[in-house]
């Protein structure tokens, strides 16, 4: 007829009656890629603890997308780059056991992963993928970790060295790996090897027990059998 179209228009009129681009101009947004992948997940990050003596340590972490597993890997007041490879390499071994291989790892661009951090997952075949700047959204799930270990643990609690925010870790981990529930995990917590128990309504108080840990700032409950 003649009449010549811009492709903008083209591309607004098949908007408006449900056809979508090629393939090739769309893909999954992050959220459905981390959901499709999250089984094959890891996701690491740092953050800092300000000692009651005025000394900042560094925590290093790496957390597991599918089950919210975490490690803590290591405490050190100087994060050079050697000692974060060599937590690189002290990882593997607990990955190893995985049911299924990990074949990516998020994270950001802080400077302290180098790139022998990088070849350390890239000899097992795992894909780094670096998050954009300023963009903590990009790897919610370490920095959701990190406010619930400051929330519930580190901001109720004076450090004074490093081996005392080690133990400290220690236990927390252990708690949040093994009782803290999870919301995503149908309240069960990442380690759990039994499904979520029925809510109990009106639970006989005389079968409660409590366990306290870090001196009580903690507290587990469970049934007694």
């Amino acid at each position: 007829m003649g009449v010549r179209l811009a492709p903008s228009s083209i591309w607004g009129i098949l908007r408006r009656h449900g056809i979508e681009p090629s393939p090739r101009w769309t893909g999954p947004s992050w959220t459905q890629f981390l959901r499709a992948q999250a089984s094959s997940m890891l996701a690491c990050d740092f953050f800092t603890v300000d000692t009651a003596l005025l000394r900042r340590l560094y925590v290093l972490f790496f957390i597991e997308i599918d089950t919210r597993r975490v490690y803590v890997t290591g405490v050190t007041a100087n994060p050079i780059g050697a000692w974060v490879v060599q937590q690189a390499r002290n990882l593997n071994s607990a990955l190893a056991v995985r049911a299924r291989p990990i074949r990516f790892l998020i994270r950001d661009s802080d400077t302290k992963f180098t790139s022998s951090f990088d070849e350390v997952f890239r000899a097992d075949r795992i894909r780094i993928i670096r998050t954009p700047v300023r963009a903590p959204r990009a790897n919610a799930f370490a920095k959701r970790f990190v406010g619930t270990v400051r929330r519930e643990c580190l901001d109720r609690m004076l450090i004074f060295h490093r081996r005392q925010l080690e133990m400290v870790l220690a236990v927390f981990i252990e708690h949040y790996n093994t009782h803290r529930p999870q919301r995503s995990l149908d309240q069960t917590p990442p380690l759990s090897i039994v499904p979520a128990a029925r809510p109990t309504s009106h639970p006989d108080a005389t079968q409660l027990r409590r366990s306290d840990r870090l001196g009580g700032l903690i507290h587990e409950y469970k049934l007694a059998a």
